[in-house]
């Protein structure tokens, strides 16, 4: 067996291989036989077809792909091996040939990552601006679960207030049509916490129950709907009922509401303070990050093949539509509206984005030696199993079921190792 290893551009390998009959004409046998196994051929008991029956019966051809399934894992394997090639994308047979006395030809081809050359990216002096909790922040948090845990007083001898929760009944109408969508009956609105159009709320207030009346508000200039976009509107309101919120005390019986482990207030707030630090450090550590990959990819020139680049911008477009799909959008029109290359450009833009991220992550756990263990599997598992709500168990099935979601874990890991090895060795000053 002789192979041919050929470079060609764009991080394009050609392998011309040859395999000599005395391993073919055994394979071609060995195929024979698993395949008169597997197809019932009439006239003969199963497996017991003679050669050139089961030649006519399945074709020549389905037997000589099955000797290039046997033949070739191994050749591919041990020339990658051999040659420390590091591939994109799996071989790819191009052409192959039985001669006569079976002899094999096969021309394959596959592509390798780019090559990385990276300055010394230990020790990198950056300059990111420092996250600070506020100085009230643990009163803020205070307040929040104060809120969190109020009452609601039902309300009979007053007006509404900004600060209300009220029921109504309401419809919408632009240009004399009812709005689709633009009405509901016994529709709960937080006044203080409004996400309506701008001028919704704020004109429910001062209102009596059972008071009906008109308001009138516009939609944004980018609101998502093109009919609606920028135009006036008039609602039609009717108050149902008023309901003040409480707050609850900010005391020792809020504390054990927020969980029974805090006896007094004094507990609650020492672990809002350790939430609160937590939270400087991690939003720190991401600033860092964000500015050592910022730099890394503006220093580091890196010949991506278009192919590639083209591959990522496809899986992006898949990720991208799906979001689109979720959120009740038509991910046709929405190309329609922003225009086809301009979606194109900013997805080309992040696609290179993420393979230069990805092949640096890559070079340097190459260069630190960095490996993910079993340990790191389990823990990743568990902490996907906490974020999901779910259990390791059906977190394990998943994999089982998609071996690219262990992949996509395993690039985590290593990114995450990597990561905090940067963090951890570079010369950060912090802007006050």
């Amino acid at each position: 067996m002789t192979v041919t290893i050929e470079k060609l551009e764009n991080n394009e390998v050609k392998l011309n291989i040859e395999v000599e009959s005395s391993v073919t004409s055994f394979e071609y046998d060995k195929a024979c036989k698993k395949l008169a196994k597997r197809v019932n051929v009439p006239g003969f008991r199963q497996g017991k077809a003679p050669k050139n029956i089961l030649e006519k019966y399945v074709g020549i051809a389905a037997i000589e792909r099955e000797v290039l399934d046997s033949v070739l894992p191994t050749i591919f394997e041990n020339t990658i091996e051999e040659n420390k090639f590091d591939l994109v994308s799996a071989p790819a047979i191009e052409s192959f040939e039985f001669a006569d006395d079976k002899t094999l030809k096969v021309v394959a081809k596959f592509e390798l990552k780019p090559e990385v050359k990276l300055d010394d990216y230990k020790g990198m002096a950056i300059e990111v601006e420092e996250y600070k909790n506020e100085e009230n922040a643990i009163d803020q948090e205070l307040e929040r679960l104060a809120d969190r845990f109020s009452t609601l007083n039902e309300i009979t001898d007053r007006k509404t207030k900004s600060t209300d929760l009220v029921n109504i009944d309401f419809d919408g109408y632009v240009d004399g049509e009812e709005i689709k969508g633009g009405s509901a009956k016994n529709y709960v609105l937080d006044l203080g916490h409004s996400n309506f159009i701008a001028g919704f709320a704020e004109q429910l207030v001062d209102h009596s129950i059972g008071e009906e009346f008109k308001i009138n508000v516009t939609f944004p200039s980018e609101y998502h709907d093109e009919k609606l976009k920028g135009k006036p509107a008039e609602f039609n309101i009717k108050i149902n009922s008023i309901k003040e919120k409480v707050l609850h005390e900010i005391n020792d019986e809020l504390a054990k509401k927020v969980n029974p482990k805090f006896e007094t207030l004094d507990a609650l707030k020492e672990d809002i303070q350790k939430y609160l630090d937590n939270s400087v450090k991690v939003e720190n550590e991401k600033r860092v990050a964000n500015k050592i990959f910022d730099t890394l990819l503006e220093n580091t020139n890196i010949d991506i093949q278009e192919t590639m680049i083209n591959r990522e911008i496809q899986a992006l477009m898949g990720e991208f539509k799906q979001r689109i799909n979720m959120q009740g959008g038509n991910f046709d029109e929405m190309l329609e509206k922003e225009g086809h290359q301009k979606i194109y450009e900013q997805m080309k833009e992040e696609a290179v984005k993420r393979i230069k991220t990805s092949l640096i992550v890559g070079k340097i756990a190459q260069e630190e030696k960095i490996t993910v263990t079993s340990e790191d599997i389990q823990k990743k598992i568990g902490d996907l199993a906490n974020i999901y709500r779910t259990t390791t168990e059906n977190i394990v099935a998943e994999i089982q079921k998609n071996v690219n979601l262990l992949h996509s874990i395993n690039q985590q890991i290593i990114t995450e190792k990597v990561t905090q090895l940067l963090i951890e060795n570079a010369k950060v000053n912090y802007k006050k």
